[in-house]
């Protein structure tokens, strides 16, 4: 059952899930670009380690959360694109924990469950369909320890942008992800993943779409200087509950790519 906007985003942060508890969740969305050789400079240049390749898929690790570069054709439809996606230690079992947990919610679309089993890029999958019409996946992990070589202070950032952040920010819950306190009552919901990684729900007009970026529980200016000394530099603004670092995007000026990376300050809330 989904309640007004407000209300049921301050629900949810007082929300608190039980079985998902010993469920294995890592924030893993999958990049595609035409420039994977830029991106790769700019992830160790922010302390990701390179853990998977395939001649083609790479794999990154942070220290919270994992991003996949997909390569893609210059100037296709996909290039510059960021799609949310998770990694979980059994698909099936996250898929039956995900079902179950909606059906106690009252969440489900259309009376179907949000998890669908399906055939992945790399072996069986999970298709979470959400109320506001997104649609993400959940694959198993390729290997389940993070690198210990990974910057320990950067986490992966997946965000949705949806006109309906309530029932978002209820099929995170669904899933597994755990509430985090955010600084004011707006229509944003901030949630971890048990295994890595951030993922943000904020407002936003037309299609439900994915967005990528990062956070960082250290300084932001050694983080600067360390990106400006790798050929990326950074601009720092001051925003009202933190700084953030802005960065050129390697795939722009892809129509599908905004200007730059963003890495934000992460400031405990309480």
């Amino acid at each position: 059952m989904c309640i007004g906007a407000s209300s049921g985003i301050m629900a949810i942060r007082q929300h608190t899930t039980e079985h998902k508890d010993n469920a294995m969740l890592r924030v893993r969305p999958v990049h595609y670009t035409s420039r994977t050789g830029s991106w790769k400079e700019l992830l160790t240049a922010l302390g990701m380690v390179q853990t998977e390749d395939d001649g083609g898929r790479q794999v990154f690790d942070s220290a919270s959360g994992r991003l996949v570069l997909h390569p893609e054709p210059a100037g296709s439809g996909q290039d510059g694109r960021t799609i949310l996606a998770v990694e979980v230690g059994d698909v099936a079992e996250f898929a039956r924990r995900t079902n179950l947990s909606a059906q106690e919610d009252g969440g489900a679309k259309d009376g179907m469950p949000p998890a669908e089993l399906v055939a992945g890029d790399h072996g069986g999958a999970c298709r979470i369909s959400a109320p506001d019409g997104f649609t993400f996946m959940a694959s198993k992990a390729d290997h389940f320890a993070q690198c210990a070589d990974a910057d320990p202070a950067l986490a992966v950032v997946g965000v949705w942008y949806t006109a309906d952040p309530d029932a978002a920010a209820h099929t995170l819950l669904q899933v597994g992800a755990r509430p985090r306190p955010v600084p004011d009552n707006d229509e944003t919901a901030d949630f971890t993943a048990k295994n890595g990684g951030v993922l943000l729900v904020r407002p936003a007009s037309g299609p439900s779409r994915s967005g990528l970026g990062f956070e960082y529980g250290g300084a932001l200016e050694p983080l600067r200087e360390r990106l400006t000394a790798a050929g990326f530099p950074a601009s720092l603004t001051e925003e009202a509950f933190g700084s953030t670092l802005h960065v050129a995007n390697p795939d722009a000026p892809v129509p599908n790519a905004p200007a730059t990376v963003w890495i934000s300050e992460r400031r405990p809330m309480g």
